[in-house]
């Protein structure tokens, strides 16, 4: 079922989670374990997210460096298809622009479509740390609203190759992110929701927020996407803090700002665990307070780990 089905069928808020990939050697019961303790709350869909490739310096036998590209978590469609099946839970694989060609997204995209996978996530992906800006294949795409483009194209039958006969179009629900806070790279939040309304006007059916941890960030992003004519669902992203590190961590990976009173919780506390239950009821106030609102569903960002989404899924649903 689309993403956007459950929305329209959804009698109250809906609960889905997103999970990483393993690292690369990692089992795939590494993913069931992380889903398994969350099945009872009922995840309406299941978001896969995808990392681009990294560089790291090897010797070769002469001593001499050599650039080697890695991919420390791959997995992404694999792991989609392995969830429906054990699951019977839709999922979201992460589409990226970034370290592809248009004929390399057009082939994972296919791939996903021969396995009864119809909704993506669209997404520019992370620049590689080595360059410090965003830099896109030669021959792919630099901006998720090409992206979002492109799998419109093949959902109405348009592939790449102009000469292909009898062609099936694929049927995917795409959905796009949305930065509350403002992407890092934008000049200001104007331009910002001008690049977001550009990607639903290409075709993307619903946004879904970079994580935030004051509602009121999320609430005037919404009236400001209101504002200017994007009318499509607008699905908050939850992610509870864990450690004291991640006062530092957070901000500055994932260029959100933490409330004065998170963050002088967290400091207060003697240990991480301690941590761990101010980020539960922080993020179950912030839920509640997001139901009130009428989301349609919360979107938690479990990053592997189920026992804070689990106690907050408790509390809520």
């Amino acid at each position: 079922m689309k993403v956007t089905e459950h929305f329209r069928k959804a009698e109250s808020t809906l609960f889905s989670i997103e999970i990483l990939p393993p690292l690369k050697g990692a089992s795939i019961q590494t993913i069931f374990d992380g889903i398994d303790p969350l099945i009872e709350f009922n995840p309406s869909f299941i978001d896969v997210t995808y990392h681009r490739e990294e560089y790291i310096f090897r010797k070769n036998k002469k001593g001499d460096l050599r650039r080697v590209k890695i991919r420390k978590r791959p997995g992404t469609v694999g792991i989609s298809a392995a969830i429906q099946a054990r699951y019977k839970i839709d999922t979201v694989p992460h589409i990226i622009c970034g370290g592809f060609s248009l004929e390399e997204t057009e082939n994972a995209l296919l791939d996903l479509h021969f396995l009864g996978i119809n909704n993506v996530l669209a997404l520019q992906g992370d620049m590689i740390k080595a360059d410090g800006i965003f830099v896109p294949h030669p021959d792919g795409h630099y901006y998720a609203s090409e992206l979002v483009e492109q799998i419109v194209s093949m959902n109405k039958g348009k592939y790449l190759d102009n000469d292909l006969q009898n062609v099936d179009p694929t049927d995917y629900c795409i959905g796009v992110a949305g930065y509350p806070e403002k992407h890092f790279e934008s000049a200001d939040a104007v331009t910002d929701l001008a690049n977001l309304k550009r990607k639903v006007d290409a075709g993307a059916e619903y946004i879904v927020t970079q994580m935030f941890f004051d509602n009121r960030k999320y609430f005037n992003f919404v009236n400001a996407c209101r504002e200017i004519g994007i009318t499509v669902p607008i699905i908050p992203g939850i992610k509870s803090i864990a450690s004291k590190s991640q006062l530092e961590v957070l901000p500055r990976i994932f260029y959100v700002n933490l409330p004065e009173d998170l963050r002088k919780a967290v400091e207060q506390c003697k240990d991480n665990d301690a941590v761990k239950q101010v980020g539960v009821e922080w993020a179950i106030q912030q839920s509640k307070e997001l139901i009130d609102f009428g989301v349609k569903c919360l979107h938690f960002y479990t990053m592997g780990r189920s026992e804070q989404t689990r106690a907050i899924a408790k509390a809520i649903f």
